[in-house]
């Protein structure tokens, strides 16, 4: 189990999370950091797509967690992640190596899409900033339907 968390999308404090707001604004930042893979913009909330040989990079904060299992189960919520059923998840949240900008390396949890991006544009310098217009057709039209954003 691990004690942090990478957010490189809706869940940073300043994209305000109107359902976590609260929960996101009591996390404490241990630093700014980045994963390996490619971002994509699905229009309100970006997708994180993981590959460990890619050159590309996910920028996002890393925060520190408490023990809370409640809070878990509120941000899966958020993402749209189903652990009993992670197959047909929008998100899936998974462990994984955030090289922090200091040097230091963290296993953290993080959110990554679970879709194929299909015609959504590539974020080229790996960091989310929110927009205010709607996702492209076809992509992520469950989570626009019940509300969820990455």
């Amino acid at each position: 189990m691990s004690n942090y968390l990478f957010a490189y999308g809706t869940l940073q404090p300043e994209h305000v999370p109107g359902e976590v707001a609260s929960d996101v604004a009591r996390l404490r930042s241990v630093g700014t950091g980045y994963v390996h893979g490619t971002l994509y913009d699905l229009g309100e909330y970006p997708g994180a797509i993981l590959d460990p040989s890619s050159r590309r990079r996910v920028f996002g904060t890393v925060f520190r967690l408490s023990d809370n299992e409640d809070l878990l189960s509120r941000l899966d919520a958020y993402e749209g992640f189903d652990p009993a059923n992670p197959d047909v998840s929008l998100f899936v949240r998974t462990l994984h190596p955030v090289r922090l900008t200091t040097g230091r390396t963290l296993k953290c949890w993080l959110y990554a899409y679970n879709r194929t991006p299909k015609s959504a544009p590539i974020l080229a310098g790996g960091r989310y900033r929110k927009s205010r217009r709607p996702a492209p057709v076809g992509v992520g039209a469950s989570a626009r339907r019940s509300g969820r954003r990455g």
